[in-house]
């Protein structure tokens, strides 16, 4: 009998001992994210204009890092894997609203991408601001309310809210402490409360009250012409770095010909809505990446040409390095070259 229950105490004792490792191990957060090469994926098949251009023998690439939150498990095979850098999480910023962020950013990056084409295209166009919502909560202001990131801002005060610059007029006049009418939309559930504001600033010597949450807002580029309308189709990939390519494939599509010439061309780069071309992080992941889809072309930002170089002599890849600063730039090189001549078989 003391032998059958020491057999269990110990048979449960080694049960939570394995139980606390694997937690430590695989569930136990730390303060790491992971960074790695991640995809060079087709545009094509995520842009759709009805009146477009479907001619294209090559293929505009956009280039994505893979960043993952490091368990001690990832942290230790880190350290073994190439092309793999170990980097410290921002404070005060969750998964969830890394996510919500990575994802405005990549509308944002959409409709300045069709912007610069339609400019590029001579399309006309007007902006449609379409609604507000919660990128995350501020860790400083404390924010009174139940507030969760990616939650949409329908009304403040009895008031339609769509663009940013609602809420501080719709708030002008009240200070901390007082109450304000919320109505949010999350996951089409609508949730009506009375948020107690919080101080968020000074303007003119005066406090200023706010909800205590940063807020992006999502615009629609509708053109003119509605059969020139861009639609993207929806994708898990995050982040504003795909706006360069974005606007060669929907300037494509919107233009006759074939502007790919039939390469395989990626690239990586923010777009501005005339056009100007911002610089990325993790530009040495995507050489990475690009290079293994075999990429012939690969477009930089001038600003990161010197490590996308350095990168791409270091894994002795042929795809030819083009650093821009202006989409006109990039168009100016593919203008230029000859179409390519499919291989005899």
């Amino acid at each position: 009998m003391r032998q059958s229950r020491s057999a269990v105490i110990k048979a449960g004792l080694y049960l939570i001992t394995l139980a606390i490792v694997v937690y430590v191990v695989v569930y136990m957060p730390t303060p790491y994210m992971i960074n790695q090469p991640g995809t060079a994926e087709e545009i094509k098949p995520m842009v759709t204009i009805p009146s477009g251009d479907p001619e294209e023998k090559g293929t505009f690439m956009l280039t994505t890092v893979s960043v993952s939150y490091a368990n001690l498990a990832m942290l230790a095979t880190s350290q073994f894997q190439a092309h793999t850098e170990v980097v410290r999480k921002e404070p005060d910023r969750n998964e969830k609203e890394y996510a919500t962020q990575q994802q405005f950013y990549m509308s944002n990056s959409q409709s300045n991408a069709i912007m610069a084409a339609y400019n590029l295209a001579n399309v006309k166009y007007e902006i449609v601001p379409e609604y507000v919502f919660v990128v995350g909560l501020s860790k400083t202001l404390a924010p009174k309310g139940d507030f969760q990131s990616g939650d949409i801002i329908s009304e403040l005060e009895g008031h339609k809210v769509k663009r940013f610059e609602d809420l501080p007029a719709l708030l002008q006049g009240k200070k901390a402490g007082d109450l304000a009418e919320v109505v949010l939309s999350r996951g089409g559930k609508e949730i009506r409360q009375q948020v107690e504001l919080v101080e968020i600033g000074q303007d003119e010597a005066l406090p200023k009250a706010g909800l205590g949450v940063s807020v992006g807002e999502v615009r629609k580029v509708m053109p003119a012409d509605k059969s020139k309308e861009v639609k993207f189709a929806d994708t898990r990939i995050g982040g504003p770095s795909a706006g360069l390519m974005f606007t060669l494939e929907i300037y494509n599509q919107l233009t006759p010909g074939d502007l790919s010439k039939g390469y395989r061309v990626a690239g990586t780069g923010t777009i501005a809505g005339d056009g100007t071309i911002g610089s990325i992080g993790g530009v040495q992941f995507k050489i990475v990446a690009s290079h293994r889809e075999k990429a012939e072309i690969f477009f930089v930002p001038e600003a990161n040409y010197k490590d996308a170089k350095a990168k791409a002599d270091e894994i002795g890849t042929s795809m030819k390095l083009v650093p821009v600063k202006h989409v006109q730039d990039a168009l100016l090189y593919l203008q230029d070259l000859p179409v390519k001549t499919p291989p005899v078989t």
